[in-house]
């Protein structure tokens, strides 16, 4: 039985990886070795286990991915080369935007499962979903993050050196797009750790409404809040997005339109629109498609329970229908390769700091897990063939008549 299995497995290999030019090595439970080239392995695969080299046959990548996870299959190298690997043998970027769901069958009908159970079409399981991900403790994030705590793309310049000033970047990139001024009131749904927040309340005056539900993180920055004496200026509504209170002068979510979930972009951007005054200015930063398209189900099932990545097109058309003008698009696909590359450096320096935080819930298996989840998804962003997108929509509540007719004010300053 065990030839059998690893001669099946070996062909799919052959016909996944066989055309790239990065050396790989693949060990079976038998023994038995596949190489994809001659040259000295850049990548090493060693099956553990007879029912991990059956996972790999049912679900394909996802299966080995998962055994990684587990422990039963052992991968010698970088990560983000499997990836490079799997894109050079793999279908054109033009084939991949006309696949809209999911080839494999198995794994279509896990990711259908996935969503019949955790969906956030209820407010409870949308709120358990969140705190899946965020509220494991602050300090796994302090180890891995920047300084000021921004869990989003950040904004690489020219000139940048260093993931921190990447993310003050952006930071004041989002602020300068919103035009804020003193005396306005921002509200930022699901604004994390609060750093876009705290750079818009110290250097343009404004208030700040943060709207979330991740109880750790709501902690930290009401904390924070005070340390800086802004806890006059910032405040929080511990809520759902389908949950805000209040008119506001302008709106800003960067990177957490994409916890909504499949059903539920309507409801999002009907929030949006109604939170927002007439002829105020939003931003609506997310990671994307071009098209509607089915999520990867390893992020589902692993990192975001429940989420889905937004179609562009989807998205923009519902905004017409709330009245919402678009003003600016802006694609950072590249800048969230750079950044995805830092905190995986970042994770991998400090994992033994963040396993002494907590051994039991930060286990070799969770390491594993935010190792695939942070070098595929950088590799993801960067590949010739990638259908991920960075999108930043600049948008006001009903045509503008106040907005710029270029976009000089956003670089003027740094002449």
């Amino acid at each position: 039985m065990k030839p059998i299995i690893s001669g099946i497995l070996q062909k799919i290999y052959a016909a996944s990886l066989g055309n790239s030019s990065i050396p790989i090595e693949v060990e079976f439970y038998d023994g038995s070795i596949y190489r994809n080239s001659t040259a000295r392995p850049k990548l090493k695969i060693q099956y553990k286990s007879l029912g991990s080299q059956l996972n790999s046959i049912i679900n394909h990548g996802w299966g080995l991915v998962e055994s990684y996870i587990s422990q039963t299959v052992d991968i010698e190298g970088d990560l983000k080369l499997l990836i490079r690997a799997s894109a050079e043998s793999g279908p054109s970027l033009v084939e991949n935007m006309r696949q809209i769901r999911i080839p494999h069958p198995v794994i279509r009908l896990r990711n259908f499962w996935h969503e019949l159970r955790f969906g956030n079409r209820r407010v409870p399981q949308a709120v358990k979903n969140a705190l899946h991900h965020y509220n494991r403790g602050n300090e796994i994030f302090w180890q891995y993050l920047d300084p000021s705590m921004t869990y989003t793309c950040s904004y690489w310049k020219n000139g940048t050196q260093s993931l921190a000033q990447a993310q003050q970047n952006k930071l004041e990139h989002v602020c300068r797009k919103l035009m804020l001024k003193p005396g306005e009131h921002l509200i930022d749904v699901g604004g994390g750790w609060g750093s876009l927040l705290f750079h818009a309340c110290e250097n343009y005056g404004v208030t700040g409404t943060n709207v979330s539900p991740a109880i750790d993180q709501n902690q930290w920055l009401a904390e924070k809040a005070r340390e800086k004496g802004l806890e006059n200026k910032i405040f929080i509504q511990e809520a759902d997005f389908r949950q805000i209170t209040g008119t506001f002068d302008k709106y800003a979510s960067l990177g957490v339109f994409e916890h909504a979930g499949k059903g539920q972009l309507r409801d999002w951007i009907r929030a949006m629109a109604g939170c927002l005054k007439d002829g105020g200015i939003g931003l609506l930063h997310f990671i994307a498609h071009d098209r509607p398209m089915d999520t990867d189900f390893f992020i589902r099932k692993h990192i975001f329970p429940g989420g889905y990545l937004p179609g562009l097109s989807e998205t923009i058309d519902i905004m017409a229908e709330f009245g919402l003008e678009i003003l600016d698009i802006e694609n950072l696909r590249r800048h969230y390769a750079l950044t995805l590359d830092a905190w995986a450096k970042n994770f991998e320096q400090n994992w033994a700091t963040i396993q002494d935080y907590n051994s039991g819930q930060f286990s070799e298996r969770f390491r594993r897990t935010w190792n695939a989840y942070l070098n595929f998804c950088a590799e993801y962003f960067r590949t010739d063939n990638a259908v991920l997108r960075l999108y930043q929509v600049t948008f006001s509540k009903g045509n503008t008549t106040t907005y710029p007719m270029d976009r000089e004010f956003l670089y003027e300053r740094d002449n």
